[in-house]
């Protein structure tokens, strides 16, 4: 298939080209180093107990996969949607129309999620209304440009490493430090770890926002590539670094039973100065991933509308900012409805679930590119696709059994509407 340009080249709706590199890893950091860390840690401890660090390995290699392959895609296709427009190139409208439809609906969890996170460590009791708050906020600073919301991504992410590593530091300096803590025991079954992969991976996939803003990065052949392992390395890093932090001191039962375990960790280390401001970064760490997540779904969310998917009226963008307004208000307003009524938990796993089906999708279309399009080892794409395929079926029950649910509708919905304009 031929290299294809950005849909909205030479258009009125077209998005405007400033991210570089740096602002391109940093919006990929901002959903990777938020509020995941903070959160994922403990159920996935309770999937893989003394396991943990290998569901965290597996999770890092299947995110690896999927980054080479959105990678290379991304430089072939630098428009605004990530693998809705790799899988409508490679494998066809269908499959194409599926991945948005998983990636809108999962990462619409996913942000219901991250505005919740706000609301528990800022304000427990109120937690909804600080979540709808929070919402509301970022996409008013969404609408105002992408490039403002790079630079507020920007100082969030320093602030977060910063913190996460004082946290790190101080827990494997501490008396409680015990390194046997780090051992696998039988506790560790290949489901559990499977399952806490699958959760761990809910951290990861932030490096897909990269993808999806494509078409408002410089040079996208070039930057895209770049920035997505140096986000994902930098990611992995840190939070290999976290969670031996926290096993050494905390233990894989202790973490698996905490509610919040950088802020128990900080306690048990003995650095109880700590626990505020892990709290207040862990409430600024979420606002990052929210801020990015909102972007992410937004441009998907206009990619679908420009292919009349979705309402085309959401396909317009802002004369003035540049930004895609309508679908930015439409995804903040769905947001806010499901930050005041759902809950933390059950948006988590429903969101990986939809994830991971998009990157199965992101892989598949990879296995079509030719040598001279880039196409990475064979190797990866398949890996990446089995991997997706394997964490997406050993979540939780629930998770699978609602997402599966989701996506046979999102077919249903597309297949009803190509059987009404063959009949028109």
């Amino acid at each position: 298939m031929s290299r294809t340009s950005s849909p909205a080249a030479g258009l009125p709706d077209e998005l405007r080209r400033r991210l570089g590199v740096p602002d391109a890893v940093m919006i990929g950091l901002g959903s990777m180093i938020g509020a995941g860390i903070f959160a994922a840690l403990a159920p996935a401890a309770r999937a893989a107990g003394s396991g943990l660090l290998l569901g965290l390995a597996l999770a890092a290699v299947v995110a690896y996969c999927n980054a080479t392959s959105s990678a290379r895609l991304a430089a072939l296709y630098p428009a605004s949607g990530g693998t809705y427009v790799y899988g409508r190139e490679r494998l066809g409208a269908f499959w194409g129309y599926l991945a948005g439809w998983a990636f809108v609906v999962g990462k619409t969890a996913s942000c219901a999620a991250m505005a919740l996170t706000v609301g528990t460590y800022l304000w427990p009791a109120h937690a909804h209304a600080v979540a709808v708050a929070a919402v509301v906020a970022l996409t008013v600073a969404n609408w105002t440009g992408v490039q403002k919301s790079a630079l507020l991504t920007r100082v969030i992410v320093a602030v977060v490493l910063a913190v996460l590593a004082a946290v790190a530091v101080t827990a494997l300096g501490s008396d409680g430090a015990e390194a046997h803590r780090l051992g696998i025991g039988a506790d560790a079954t290949p489901g559990g770890v499977l399952q806490a992969a699958g959760l761990l991976f809910f951290a990861f996939a932030g490096y897909a926002r990269i993808a999806t803003l494509g078409e408002e990065v410089r040079d996208p052949a070039r930057t895209i590539p770049r920035a997505i392992p140096v986000a994902l390395g930098i990611a992995l890093v840190v939070y290999a670094v976290v969670a031996v932090s926290t096993l050494v001191v905390l233990g894989p039962q202790t973490l698996a039973s905490a509610t919040a375990p950088l802020t128990e960790t900080a306690r048990a280390a003995g650095a109880d100065r700590l626990v505020p401001v892990v709290r207040i970064t862990a409430a600024l760490a979420a606002l990052g991933s929210l801020l990015a997540l909102l972007l992410g779904v937004s441009r998907t969310t206009l990619a679908m509308a420009r292919d009349h998917h979705l309402p085309h009226a959401l396909a317009a963008v802002h004369p003035r900012f540049k930004v895609p307004h309508r679908a930015e208000l439409l995804v903040g307003a769905v947001v806010a409805v499901a930050a005041a009524t759902s809950d933390v938990r059950g948006a988590i796993g429903f969101s990986s679930f939809g994830v991971l089906a998009y990157y199965a999708v992101a892989n598949a279309s990879a296995w079509t590119l030719t040598p001279a399009e880039g196409r990475p080892a064979r190797l990866v794409p398949a890996l990446g696709l089995a991997g997706c395929t394997a964490l997406a079926c050993a979540l939780p029950l629930p998770s699978v059994v609602t997402g599966a649910a989701v996506l046979l509708a999102g077919a249903a919905v597309y297949a009803l509407r190509r059987a009404g304009a063959r009949r028109r």
